[in-house]
């Protein structure tokens, strides 16, 4: 890849991971173009710049943007940074205007990889974990609240070459990003906490306030095992990130060592302007379906696969169906009913 390619770059969905990763690499002098399928957010940015704001200062950048249908061109480098539930129309959209050495790099929550995969060869999919804090908060507008660790790697861990330039992009976003050989236990663990993030979702606390409340101690640690157990019979070696910490929801941990992951999470949540997860924002706010079954469903699939009992997540993902269709309120009602399902001992 000449230099000059590797300065191109396609971001596929410019939204709240999408659009503050592309609005920062516009400014260090990277050839961005944006693609989003919301006609009003790509309006928006060609008429007046993709707009970043947030505690990090304010900014705005000016870059083409376009939705699928009126792209033209191809990329050695996609980044694509839609919502868990939209990749593989994404994937399928966005192949034809993958370069033939190309590469597409999923920056989203869930295991997408395995998604893209079905659509184009995985030798030409890499993985990547990001948790940092954003929100997309209107037409051209973007709130970067929060810093989280950014992770990139190969699928099947190589250190290559590739890998390592892809990194070195993703540094003038987050100089600390990190270039591993496990992205998929990076992503795992994400899955675990995304689980712990659901269930603050359900209510109308904040991700901080959720997370602190006593009586809810043992259904996030309970959460957090059920996807360690299924991750661990999957052959998944979990990765700590911002608090979070996989060893502490391991079966034999005790209650000690989530109890401290848990006060870690609260610490790093309050620390950031984004109060309430986007989970929570697509429910209360923006009224649209969530990545659940993008996230969670992988752990359900998985644990009967291994057969590994998943009750509170299978419970949550209802729970945020029923949400999602308007026949049930946000309220901490809901965790309450979780709290029943667990057994004596967990309680």
């Amino acid at each position: 890849m000449s230099e000059d390619e590797s300065q191109k770059i396609l971001v596929w969905g410019a939204g709240a991971i999408g659009g503050t990763i592309g609005a920062y690499l516009v400014r260090d002098g990277y050839d961005v173009t944006f693609v989003d399928v919301a006609a009003d957010h790509v309006a928006a940015i060609g008429e007046r710049g993709l707009s970043i704001t947030g505690p990090f200062g304010d900014f705005t950048v000016g870059a083409p943007a376009f939705t699928p249908d009126t792209l033209e061109g191809q990329w050695d480098t996609i980044l694509l940074c839609t919502k868990a539930q939209h990749t593989a129309a994404a994937a399928q959209a966005l192949a034809p205007h993958l370069g033939p050495a190309g590469v597409v790099v999923s920056i989203q929550n869930g295991l997408n990889p395995l998604i893209i995969n079905e659509h184009l060869p995985s030798g030409r999919v890499l993985g990547s974990f990001v948790n940092f804090g954003a929100d997309y908060l209107e037409p051209g507008v973007v709130q970067y609240g929060g810093r989280g660790v950014v992770v990139i790697g190969e699928q099947d861990g190589q250190l290559s070459e590739r890998a390592k330039q892809l990194h070195g992009v993703l540094q003038h976003f987050e100089p600390d990003a990190i270039l591993s050989a496990n992205v998929f236990g990076y992503l795992w663990s994400k899955l675990a906490y995304g689980a712990l993030l659901f269930a603050t979702a359900v209510t109308n606390d904040s991700i901080a306030d959720a997370l602190d409340r006593p009586e809810d101690r043992a259904l996030y640690t309970e959460l957090g095992r059920e996807v360690m157990r299924v991750a661990l019979a999957h052959g998944v070696t979990p990765e700590a990130f911002n608090g979070f910490d996989p060893a502490a929801f391991l079966p034999d941990a005790g209650d000690a060592a989530a109890a401290q992951s848990l006060a870690e999470m609260v610490a790093f949540n309050r620390r950031s302007a984004k109060t309430h997860s986007g989970i929570w924002r697509d429910l209360a706010v923006r009224k649209r379906t969530t990545e659940v079954d993008a996230q969670l469903g992988w752990v359900v699939q998985f644990g009967q696969q291994h057969g590994v009992p998943t009750p509170l997540n299978a419970r949550l993902i209802t729970q945020i169906h029923e949400i999602e269709a308007g026949t049930r309120e946000l309220g901490r009602a809901n965790l309450a009913e979780l709290r029943a399902l667990l057994a004596p001992e967990e309680a």
